[in-house]
């Protein structure tokens, strides 16, 4: 039997038991949801949602505090029900269930409930927080508790979960979600009521498998894995028509191969069971842990929820905002109790090994744009980091600031600054950038008592971002810089590894953002509106005979300069943008393209005057620079260093190589300089298509030029210009 169609029917059979589980529930004695149960705090003043299963039309009766309701159970049954809402209180109380048998939870709480979920900084426990000994001995908070749900994923919706409460003693904490319990610590403290956590939390884990179906569905940039989800769901039409059209050629095949059988001829290859079709498998895909870790929780009521959640996604951009968007309101729309409040936390500064630098400012530029949905708050920790590792200790903070949030605005306590400071507006006057705060507390002020750190600028022609001299005017930053005129943009703390200074009044730290309007990467190029443009080439075409997007160089006569414009962006590497300009080193415009067979070009030669200019500082910049070489031509090639170029190895793969047979083989199309033992960038293997090696700057691992890196996949976008500056 074919894996697939193994599989699919152990799809088949799990759902069959599952049913038969279901019905076997239905005839069962009353039994509440698995983890209500004793030590459990139930949310005050909402109406308390109690649902459980029964024999069909059986009478349940549920007490609670004096307040009784009856109901009766479905023919499914299944049943659910309210009690009114009731005030906080410290005395442990009994929730009664009344049907053929009996029910008694005992020592249940009335106070405020929030679920706290995410992946590891979530699910990171008291014991292993900052000062962990000393939390764990003075413990003694009676009115706060804790129900941990097991990790679990499911592809159908599941109805319930088993789970223990535990009151928080000093016996219990170490198993407590730190940034929950701290928050709890800080809320029962301030509103003198019992405090409970829901923790649903697992390491590691993306957003997308704690998001609902529907969550997703609303959403453009979202709407292809919410049709991955349909594909999967046996209940949808678009399941029932590839499912259909599946059956259909299988039934036809099985009639050829029954022919072709009795005939004894070769019988046809059966149709193979479609891959959209298959069930999910991993905790990781989309709405699996919502389905087990979840769904059993909805109507459960909570005052909120707080989130701490981003290191597997952090490589995503604004898409994020989009997935936080997705994940909040699909939450809120079957939890029924409103635009509850949802409280998140900023991922920390981390080393995130030789990924691009500015890949974690974007991301964090994305966490903070989600506070754009209602009802929501970000907090900030990029002061209580620890760079080389990737869950901060330091979760007290974490739960005071999330406990500032709740207390600002769904307790009451309005004159608190609970909210980072933010930039409200930003001016330009001559050499100087204002950038104007909001929720400053008051001024600001920075944590170590030096000038403003991280703060960099950018004008037309500064050649990228320079550091920014910033001193502080009440709550406004002023910044400028020597080696910038009329700066047009900034950024702050725009590196994974930045742990800025500026804060607020109240010591809440500052965000890494950015403001103004950051030129083109092609408008900061002095000099290149006397160029004029040769070839474009969109480098997902690549091919062993390139078709240029555009193609000029027929138009050309003669040119005394040659230039280079490489434009990469992934994940992986961030965005990346060289222009390199030199001395023509050929009078012939049909050879400065990609160096094809059919193009003729082979060059390894010195050229001069070479003029670079970078979007990131792995690429050594310049004007003028004398050491620059290129290796052009569509052979094979070897890492002996046959051009004799200084400091070149003759065992690596590097600025220096020795081209050999065949000709029409590998490929490369390098561009270096040899004096700062850089590859500058690198298009080699065209022939390889999406395949091809492409870079900017030296490559990681056993080569420096890219050679064998098989990179071009990394890139979502990736182009090359090739420009002239022509002479009379």
């Amino acid at each position: 039997m074919k894996r697939s169609s193994f599989l699919f029917l152990c799809h088949c059979f799990a759902m069959f038991g599952f049913a038969i589980l279901t019905s076997a529930s239905a005839n069962a004695e009353a039994r509440l949801p698995g983890f209500f149960n004793d030590h459990m705090v139930l949310q005050q003043q909402m109406p308390i949602r109690v649902w459980g299963w029964a024999a069909p039309g059986e009478e349940i009766t549920i007490s609670l505090g004096g307040k009784s309701v009856t109901t009766k159970a479905s023919e499914e049954g299944t049943w659910k029900t309210e009690l009114p809402a009731m005030q906080a209180t410290a005395s442990g109380q009994v929730l009664l269930v009344q049907a053929s048998n009996a029910i008694e939870v005992n020592d249940v709480l009335i106070g405020e409930v929030w679920l706290c979920s995410g992946q590891s900084n979530m699910e990171w426990t008291v014991n292993r927080t900052e000062n962990a000994d000393v939390e764990i001995v003075s413990a003694n908070h009676p009115l706060i508790r804790h129900v941990k749900i097991g990790k679990n994923q499911s592809m159908e919706l599941l109805s319930d979960v088993n789970a223990t409460w535990q009151v928080c003693s000093p016996e219990t904490v170490g198993q407590f979600t730190a940034a929950g319990y701290f928050m709890a610590k800080e809320l029962a403290e301030k509103l003198d009521v019992p405090i409970g956590l829901i923790n649903s939390s697992w390491g590691g884990t993306r957003i997308e498998p704690w998001t609902t179906a529907a969550g997703f569905q609303p959403i453009e940039s979202l709407r292809d894995i919410y049709a991955s989800v349909q594909l999967r769901n046996p209940g949808s039409e678009t399941y029932q028509d590839r499912m259909s059209q599946h059956i259909s050629e299988t039934e036809t095949w099985l009639g050829q191969a029954k022919t072709a059988f009795a005939a004894k001829t070769s019988v046809p290859v059966n149709p193979a069971f479609p891959v959209d079709l298959m069930p999910f498998q991993s905790h990781q895909d989309p709405t699996m842990l919502y389905n087990a870790m979840i769904h059993p929780l909805v109507g459960y009521g909570i005052r909120g929820a707080i989130w701490y959640q981003g290191e597997s996604n952090h490589g995503e951009g604004m898409l994020y905002a989009d997935k936080m968007n997705a994940l909040i309101e699909g939450w809120r729309e079957v939890w029924d109790q409103g635009d509850f409040p949802f409280y998140y936390v900023q991922i920390a500064p981390f080393q995130y090994g030789n990924e691009d630098s500015t890949i974690l400012p974007r991301f964090w530029e994305a966490q903070a744009a989600a506070q754009s949905i209602p009802n929501t708050g970000m907090v900030v920790i990029n002061d209580i980091a620890t760079l080389g590792n990737i869950h901060p200790p330091n979760k007290l903070d974490v739960g005071r600031r999330l406990a500032l949030l709740a207390l600002k605005n769904d307790y009451g306590q309005t004159d608190l600054v609970a909210r980072s400071p933010e930039m409200e507006s930003i001016s330009m006057s001559g050499d100087e950038l204002r950038i104007q705060f909001k929720y400053t507390g008051g001024v600001l002020k920075t944590r170590d008592g030096n000038v403003p750190s991280h703060f960099e600028i950018i004008s037309k022609f500064s050649g990228g971002f320079h550091p920014a001299d910033a001193k502080i005017d009440g709550d406004v930053v002023v910044l400028s810089s020597s080696k910038v005129k009329q700066p047009v943009a900034f950024r702050y703390a725009w590196d994974k590894l930045a742990e800025p200074n500026l804060t607020g009044a109240t010591g809440l730290p500052v965000s890494a953002f950015q403001g103004g309007k950051t030129p083109d990467f092609s408008e900061m190029i002095p000099g290149l509106s006397d160029y004029q443009l040769v070839y474009d080439l969109d480098l997902a075409k690549l091919q062993r005979d390139i078709t240029y997007d555009v193609d000029h160089a027929a138009d050309v006569k003669s040119f005394d300069r040659v230039g280079y414009l490489l434009e990469l962006n992934s994940s992986d590497f961030g965005t990346q943008k060289v222009f390199v300009s030199m001395e023509a080193f050929t009078d012939d415009a049909s050879q400065i393209g990609l160096p094809t067979m059919s193009s003729s070009a082979k060059f390894q030669t010195a050229v001069s005057s070479m003029d670079v200019f970078s979007s990131t500082d792995d690429v050594v910049t310049g004007t003028s620079i004398q050491t620059g070489n290129i290796e052009f031509w569509p052979s094979n090639y070897g890492p002996d260093n046959g051009g004799g170029i200084k400091d070149a190895s003759s065992s690596v793969f590097d600025f220096g190589d020795q081209p050999g047979p065949p000709q029409d083989g590998y490929g490369s199309m390098q561009i270096h300089n040899h004096a700062a033992k850089q590859t500058i960038f690198a298009i080699n293997k065209w022939n390889a298509g999406a395949n091809a090696d492409i870079g900017i700057g030296n490559s990681q691992g056993e080569t420096r030029d890219w050679t064998f890196t098989s990179s071009g996949p990394k890139y979502s976008t990736k182009r090359l210009r090739v420009f002239v500056r022509a002479t009379p």
